[in-house]
């Protein structure tokens, strides 16, 4: 014991450096030395276990760790400690071993994230450069997907071994298929280590969204080919984004910063017991998030670690932007944090509303209606989702998609970005009176998400007795109109194949016959992706579409007059933004019947008419009167 007791003298010592100058650096190795770092109460009594296997029960070393600040605990291993993995506890040698955690900024674990590991992060390689800056958000075409959606089904014809995993993404095909639509930023879900699929059962069906942190700094284990391998996981997310940033397209991470699966069993509290949470006046957990608890972004600590996690990703893996989910529970002040300390040119957006009352004043919260005070950062306008469609509280309710009067104004307020336009009546815009919006890239338009029903679907919930035809004409119809407004387009992966999801609205651990893509739509409906494509070709040439300034759509944006409800028509002045067309008309029809617009005198050119898009000319328009095929979009040129 005695020979023990001196070979552990000699190997660990208590590190007497400042702390280190990232805050949640908890982990700097070296060949040299290893030094732990941990934010904890001055009341704890923090060790590191060492284990030398990740399925170890009992660590091969317990080392106490030494204040180096107030609440900053450090300890240094001069020992080359690579392949060893660690825990913290804060209830000292004998700890409650439930209480063991990787802490709270791991950036490598083992399976299911139970343990840190130690690793040396491999080199950059030139394939994963990130990509040259746009000239706005508003060139961005986002494509929202789950990476086991996306590839799981045997109709997608990629590797087995590949499928649901993030090689996937990096198999020619997959990129083949992103590259022929036309997008340029992929969103992935949660793709974190989460909590709800257990990494050492993954021959057994298991699903889930992943809005359940763990560790967010760590890839998810289970979309790895091996998540025993700490290194793997690490290795493949990296391969991933080198694959989609060689093709040109853009990684977009969704980050749930708001809550955690748990309070009691997180590892925020399992290292600074009650202080990352907000907690009402009686002491209870406040549940903004609707899972039970809401973090403090307002916190310093908390701050602080949302900044140097984003930091981290951006850094580390090379991410061009991120989608804040329940941006509504964190305040102002962090999220322009947050922004500030980016690259400019990191593209974030996020949910501006909470699932639940907040114990923080909303004033101070980066809601939907404070997003004038949010410095260059997006928000979804469900505005314009619920006018096509119908309320997110109803699936059975219809809108302007099936031909239901009253929602044009949202529409409108969609069409020019959220921003304040002379035309659009605020009194009768469904969610909002007033713009929330600086500039149209700060309003994300869209139809459909991951969280609620598809597009086919809510379709086929609120239009009783719909055909197929009739699905598709409406379905087109819909991302017309998202694609031709201004701001920032999103697209739900699969909605180019007619994706459905059998009903189901809350498909968060539904299994993969609910939520898989399938492949073979594209063979059965190939004009429907041939629509989205050519669509996405034509925001992507005409800028026109896409104004980056407010003061640039008020100046160029001009509503035209119609006779009937479900028709909305507006011009477009192509030539004062640079757009190779002059004049640009759009009319969308929700109506089951044709409809008449008047426009304005002239030659134009059809071309796109009825569900066909063809920039070169369908056909021409000389009288001043257009034609709208029934539940379905026209768009002329001059």
């Amino acid at each position: 014991m005695k020979q023990h007791l001196i070979f552990t003298a000699m190997l660990f010592s208590v590190a007497s450096s400042l702390m280190a100058q990232q805050t949640f650096n908890e982990l700097e190795y070296s060949p040299q030395q290893t030094t732990f770092t941990l934010n904890a109460p001055s009341s704890a009594r923090p060790v590191v276990k060492l284990f030398n296997a990740a399925g170890d029960k009992k660590p091969a070393h317990t080392l106490e760790m030494k204040a180096v600040g107030k609440d900053r605990w450090q300890v240094t291993v001069r020992k080359d400690l690579k392949g060893r993995y660690y825990a913290f506890n804060i209830g000292g040698k004998r700890g409650d071993v439930r209480q063991d955690t990787p802490g709270v900024f791991a950036k490598a674990v083992g399976v299911n994230g139970q343990r840190g590991a130690i690793i040396e992060l491999p080199p950059f390689v030139e394939e994963e450069a990130r990509l040259p800056q746009l000239e706005s958000p508003a060139d961005l075409i986002i494509y929202e997907l789950h990476h086991r959606d996306f590839s799981i089904d045997p109709s997608s014809a990629l590797p087995e071994r590949v499928r649901g995993k993030y090689l996937a993404l990096a198999e020619p095909k997959s990129i083949a298929h992103l590259k022929a639509l036309g997008v340029n930023a992929v969103h992935i879900l949660p793709s974190f280590d989460y909590a709800s699929v257990d990494e050492t059962r993954l021959d057994e069906p298991q699903y889930n969204w992943g809005y359940d942190p763990v560790n967010y700094n760590v890839p998810e284990g289970s979309y790895s080919t091996d998540p025993y391998d700490p290194e793997c996981r690490i290795q493949e997310f990296r391969q991933m984004v080198a694959a989609l940033h060689k093709a040109g397209i853009r990684v977009i991470l969704d980050v749930v910063y708001n809550h955690t699966f748990d309070i009691e069993g997180s590892n925020f509290h399992k290292t600074y017991p009650g202080y990352y949470y907000r907690y009402n006046a009686d002491g209870s957990p406040s549940n903004g998030s609707g899972c039970g608890n809401e973090t403090a972004s307002e916190k310093d600590l908390m701050r602080q670690f949302m900044i140097e996690s984003m930091r981290w990703w951006v850094d580390t893996y090379h991410i061009d932007g991120f989608r804040v989910d329940l941006m509504g529970i964190h305040d102002i002040e962090t999220m322009n944090q947050i922004k500030a300390a980016l690259p400019e040119d990191i593209f974030i957006y996020g949910e501006g509303w909470s699932a639940g009352a907040c114990a923080y004043p909303q004033k101070q919260l980066a809601m939907k209606a404070n997003t004038k005070q949010l410095n260059g950062i997006a928000a979804f306008s469900d505005e314009m989702r619920d006018g096509l469609r119908g309320p997110f509280s109803d699936d059975t309710k219809g809108a302007f998609l099936a031909g239901l009067p009253g929602n044009e104004e949202s529409i409108k307020f969609g069409v020019v970005g959220a921003v304040d336009h002379p035309q659009v009546d605020m009194s009768q815009v469904n969610y909002s009176k007033a713009s929330w919006v600086n500039d149209p890239t700060q309003m994300i338009s869209y139809v459909s998400c991951h969280d609620d029903m598809c597009l086919t679907d809510r379709l086929r919930a609120s239009i009783q007795d719909i055909q197929e035809d009739e699905l598709i004409r409406l379905d087109l119809l819909a991302q017309t109109a998202v694609l031709t407004s201004q701001g920032v387009p999103f697209l739900l992966s699969g909605e180019e194949m007619l994706r459905d999801k059998k009903g189901v609205h809350n498909s968060y651990n539904s299994p993969d016959s609910i939520n898989r893509l399938d492949w073979d739509n594209l063979r059965r409906y190939p004009h429907v992706f041939g629509y989205y494509a050519n669509l996405i070709a034509l925001r992507k040439t005409h800028p026109a579409f896409r104004m980056a300034t407010a003061e640039r759509v008020k100046d160029n944006l001009y509503f035209l007059p119609v006779s009937q409800p479900c028709l909305i028509a507006w011009q477009l002045n192509g030539k004062a933004v640079g757009d190779s067309w002059h004049d640009i008309i759009v009319v969308l029809n929700g109506n089951r019947e044709d409809a008449c617009v008047d426009i304005p005198q002239g030659a134009w050119t059809i071309v796109l008419d009825n569900g066909v898009v063809r920039p070169e000319g369908l056909g021409s328009i000389q009288d001043g009167k257009a034609i709208v095929k029934a539940q379905s979009a026209l768009i002329l040129k001059k």
